[in-house]
């Protein structure tokens, strides 16, 4: 269709809008890590060199909308120090990335969904003054253009905050939302043309809002240990699908 990409088919457009709206009523509605699903899947239906750039967008809206509401609780004295050095990440990321075989991001990306589903993440025990900051901000921006869902980590650096609940969410909201304006900002200059995507990225982010307003009123609270290890084993199952796309973009592997 006109308003698709020719690598898109309408099929896969639809199915995109529903994992979009499926991931956004996960992470509003049970706190887990929705945006790290969604990019698991769309490593599956996109072509690897749209996928980083595409994801950024997708997310960007989403943390834009809660940024919006939260405006007034936001610690500027702790966003500003990151975003900085996410500018420095993303610019020193985005000269590498483009070099990056597809069949690298595709095992990176593998190895990291492992990980998320299984590994601990890191916890900072003091409080991280302006220089963390900064350097938080330029290595977890630098692993985004390779990896893209770093929310985790950047939530277990702001936590060091110590900030109230709603300053908490402000705070991350806001400092996502930077880091994947920087990571876009760093894919357009390096000559990604998002133009091609805008309709169904238009269309993924409105369909994640209604994801968000729907998990934020039936499913908050309801997450439990089950859930969680389903949840794990479905990342599990993606993280081998991308191995294997990873095999079958080698040369040898295609043979």
């Amino acid at each position: 269709m006109a308003w698709l990409p020719e690598s898109i088919s309408l099929a896969v457009a639809l199915g995109l809008m529903a994992i979009s709206l499926l991931t956004s009523l996960l992470t509003a509605g049970l706190g887990i890590g929705g945006g790290l699903l969604l990019l698991g899947v769309m490593a599956m239906l996109v072509p690897a060199s749209a996928l980083i750039p595409l994801h950024g967008v997708v997310q960007l809206g989403s943390n834009v909308g809660r940024t919006a509401l939260l405006w007034r609780y936001i610690r500027w004295s702790t966003v500003l120090p990151f975003t900085v050095g996410a500018l420095f990440g993303g610019l020193v990321g985005g000269s590498l990335v483009r070099e990056l075989p597809s069949h690298w991001l595709y095992t990176g990306l593998s190895v990291f969904i492992l990980y998320a589903a299984w590994g601990k993440w890191p916890t900072f025990s003091a409080r991280t003054e302006r220089l963390g900051l900064w350097l938080g901000g330029l290595v977890f921006s630098f692993l985004s253009m390779f990896i893209g869902a770093t929310g985790p980590l950047v939530a277990a650096l702001l936590k060091t905050q110590t900030l109230p609940r709603q300053p908490h969410m402000a705070t991350f909201s806001a400092s996502m939302s930077l880091q994947h304006g920087v990571k876009i900002a760093a894919f357009g200059f390096l000559g990604f043309s998002f133009l091609p995507w805008m309709t169904l990225l238009a269309a993924m982010i409105a369909s994640g809002f209604i994801g968000t307003w729907l998990g934020e009123r039936w499913l908050s609270g309801r997450a439990d240990a089950s859930f969680h290890r389903g949840l794990n084993w479905l990342l599990c199952a993606l993280a081998l699908q991308l191995l294997w796309q990873a095999w079958q973009s080698l040369p040898i592997g295609g043979m």
